[in-house]
């Protein structure tokens, strides 16, 4: 079998890039800098928390646990900064597991 490691961390770094290009400069747009800096805060610790509590499940059970967990906070997870901040704290946390 090939090792998919290289493919990988292109597919990261290609996702990092287009989330730092699209995603993160909506966001701003889109809310005042004490709700963006709310919304990441949380989702940050969501996606930690999935990751810690479900790794085994895969990616898309993952994120709706983090959509409930923000929803039960009272964000509307219908919208697109919700999904580009839940995106960004992935991003985030594959950054500091690539450097452990």
């Amino acid at each position: 079998m090939n090792d998919l490691t290289p493919v990988l961390n292109a597919a990261i770094a290609l996702l990092a890039a287009l989330i730092s290009a699209f995603a993160i400069p909506w966001l701003r747009s889109r809310t005042s800098g004490q709700e963006r800096e709310a919304l990441l805060k949380w989702a940050e610790i969501a996606v930690a928390a999935a990751q810690q509590l479900y790794y085994t499940l895969d990616g898309e059970q993952r994120k709706e646990f983090v959509k409930d967990f923000l929803r039960a906070r009272g964000y509307d997870v219908s919208r697109e900064e919700v999904d580009s901040a839940i995106e960004a704290a992935v991003l985030k946390l594959h950054r500091e597991l690539e450097k452990a």
